[in-house]
């Protein structure tokens, strides 16, 4: 179902784009439109994870700079059946976590230095969990696509203001343009946030299943909704562009679950992984969720056990 609402709200907005540039030059203009996002599409999928990470400073770590964390990677990938991705560091205290990528061969992933200090092992794990799934269900590909023409429908907008539109296809003259002004990339900016909380649930869903139990990415996204509120971005305030990628608004902490919103309402999707939890734990527990559960075979590495969960208190990350 997720997935057949992405595809609608995404033909919404390529018809958006399309009508913004018949508006303005008839089926020549809707043509030259079509063209123009193709192209911007094709610059976004093969540079968009580039940009990103230099964009907020990501470092790339290995087996020798992030040993535990590259391990957990590598354990949470092979439990999602993905080639393991490229890890990288961003020396931010504010925790926070995101994907980027193509596809799953050119993927990779990235966590703040202030995720690894607040959170404990295992709630990192349902975070990167939460990421590997956006991977997996190629929602990399489908945010830079819909980030893409959200910009392109704004610079369309833009451009009709200049030089205005066909009056054949545009019968408000000035009137109509301006509309098209405003209206067209609020509406655009409202279909790319829907797709966002859309993959966001769904990546919730299939991250808890990645790790073998949804309380834990539960247990981080409620510290990481109180980090985001306290402590500042900068990285992410100079380009709000990215927020959507990351697993919670990096820019204010957004509580609502409403239009203009990137992401869903927190406690909405804390109470979503409890009832995932309770379900599998009525029919035979955690282990249920995903054939390679991370309970038999931690993260960590090892048979059998898992890291020791955090005391009470617990600041400071594995990694710090």
């Amino acid at each position: 179902m997720n997935y057949i609402r992405t595809a609608m709200l995404l033909a919404a907005m390529t018809a958006l784009f399309m009508g913004i540039g018949f508006m303005i030059g008839g089926q020549s203009g809707m043509l030259i439109a079509l063209v123009i996002a193709a192209a911007m599409n094709l610059f976004s999928y093969w540079n968009s994870d580039k940009m990103v990470l230099r964009m907020h400073h990501a470092q790339e770590v290995d087996e020798r700079s992030a040993p535990e964390l590259h391990r957990m990677v590598r354990r949470l990938a092979e439990n999602a059946g993905l080639p393991m991705p490229k890890v990288y560091l961003i020396n931010n205290p504010q925790p926070n976590a995101f994907a980027t990528g193509r596809n799953p061969q050119n993927a990779a992933v990235a966590a703040t230095t202030g995720l690894l200090d607040m959170l404990s092992p295992e709630e990192v794990a349902g975070v990167m969990a939460h990421e590997l799934a956006h991977v997996k269900n190629h929602d990399t590909l489908i945010m830079t696509i819909t980030a893409t023409i959200a910009g392109a429908i704004s610079m369309l907008a833009n451009f009709a203001f200049f030089f205005g539109g066909d009056n054949r296809n545009n019968p408000l003259g000035i009137v109509g343009v301006l509309l098209m002004m405003i209206v067209a990339p609020m509406a655009a900016m409202i279909v790319q946030m829907a797709i966002s909380r859309t993959r966001e649930y769904a990546a919730d869903r299939m991250g808890a299943e990645i790790c073998g139990e949804p309380m834990w990415l539960a247990s981080a996204l409620a510290k990481i909704s109180g980090g985001v509120q306290r402590i500042h971005n900068p990285d992410a305030e100079a380009n709000p562009a990215t927020a959507h990628m990351f697993i919670m608004n990096p820019l204010s902490g957004e509580r609502m679950d409403n239009l203009f919103s990137t992401h869903p309402n927190t406690q909405n999707r804390i109470d979503a992984l409890r009832k995932l939890s309770h379900a599998g734990r009525g029919s035979g527990g955690s282990a249920d969720f995903g054939r390679a559960g991370m309970r038999s075979a931690g993260p960590w590495g090892g048979s059998g056990r898992s890291a020791p969960s955090a005391a009470p208190g617990h600041r400071k990350g594995p990694w710090g």
